[in-house]
């Protein structure tokens, strides 16, 4: 399956997809891409809560049709699902913060597992439907804080309630698939992305939304686990991955995996306190950096990905490296907010120039040298 490692865009011309979450930082960057390339796009999820907010700044939108609509309501989701009728759903919809999770573990836990539920429901009279890549996270397997690479087949977990639902909603959807409630031509697969970086996020609790908005306000950066690491990558090698995956799984003679890693390659561990800096160096700002005790609220220190089996299966690394990444993302914060460049003009460039560039590299495989788990 090597050979899927560059996505076509004619492939999802025309198609008929559903994204969940389109509103949101990921599903905005995924929608743009798709709707840029022909593709029938059904969007389903809540108004934006930031402003500002990608999904505000790209409009106007072409080949899109979006619904506002709270994967919690059952009966209004089933109806915007009917009139989607997708033959792929990307489902992104989620309350994504760990740190808000704490403060509200029940709406969490409804919004990630019961609005899953909801919405494999939904999908079970699909006459159209084939496939379903349900996104979740690098923080659903059980993390013991050693250090290592987690592998797809690790033990699922979750300390809090963000990382427990999100868990919670791959043994949903497992479930949902086995016990044979959807159509037999569907297949379900989930996708476990590592912390994503690029612009357009502002997000509250986010690193580089929080350097933002101190850049932008003049205030100090606070920093409660400087030495914490996490699997960085950039927003186009995560939604490049999605599609290959979704891709891939439309062929139904592919033997794939029903889940699959997205993180940077090559065993590196970037820390909290290294990526800050990195990124206001980039960005050209001034920031001061405050370094205060955990939070009462803890996070796990370590964190890594083994994403060997996406390199296998669907000939996915990522094409940026760490500084790339970080490159890109100052650049599109750093042209919009201080050069006033339009974020829809930005946005399409740099999708334009990653796929072109994807397009002319070389198509390596990964092996990793991380530990595994």
């Amino acid at each position: 399956m090597g050979g899927l490692a560059r996505v076509d865009p004619e492939f999802w011309r025309g198609r008929r997809v559903l994204i969940t979450g389109h509103t949101g930082f990921k599903g905005a960057w995924l929608a743009c891409i798709l709707s840029r390339w022909g593709a029938n796009v059904f969007g389903i999820g809540l108004a934006p809560e930031t402003t500002p907010s990608l999904f505000v700044q790209l409009a106007p939108w072409s080949n899109l049709d979006s619904r506002l609509v709270d994967i919690r309501d059952r009966q209004a989701l089933a109806s915007a699902v009917a009139e989607a009728d997708p033959e792929v759903v990307f489902h992104l919809a989620a309350q994504a913060l760990v740190r808000r999770s704490y403060r509200e573990p029940v709406e969490t836990l409804a919004s990630n597992v019961l609005g899953t539920v909801h919405l494999l429901d939904a999908l079970r009279g699909s006459r159209r439907l084939r496939v379903i890549l349900l996104i979740t996270s690098d923080k659903v397997y059980r993390n013991i804080n050693d250090g290592g690479a987690f592998c797809e087949d690790a033990p699922l977990g979750g300390d809090d309630p963000y990382s427990a639902s999100k868990a919670c909603a791959e043994i949903v959807a497992h479930a949902w698939s086995a016990s044979g409630f959807l159509p037999s031509q569907v297949r379900l697969a989930t996708a476990r992305a590592g912390n994503v970086l690029g612009g357009g996020d502002f997000a509250e609790d986010r690193l580089i939304c929080d350097v933002i908005r101190a850049a932008v306000n003049g205030h100090a950066l606070t920093l409660r686990s400087p030495a914490a690491t996490r699997p960085w990558q950039h927003v186009l090698d995560v939604a490049r991955a999605y599609l290959l995956y979704g891709q891939a799984l439309l062929d139904d003679t592919a033997e794939l995996p029903a889940t699959l890693n997205i993180g940077p390659g090559g065993g590196t561990r970037h820390t909290v306190a290294q990526t800050v800096k990195a990124f206001i160096t980039a960005l050209g700002a001034d920031v001061r950096i405050e370094i205060t005790p955990a939070s009462e609220t803890p996070e796990k220190e370590f964190l890594a990905l083994d994403p060997a089996a996406a390199a296998s299966a669907i000939g996915w690394h990522s094409h940026l490296d760490f500084s790339e990444t970080i490159a890109w993302s100052a650049a599109w914060y750093r042209a919009v907010l201080r050069d006033k460049v339009g974020a829809r003009q930005l946005t399409e460039e740099q999708i334009d120039r990653y796929f072109e560039e994807v397009a002319c590299s070389p198509d390596l495989s990964y092996v990793a040298d991380a530990p595994r788990r």
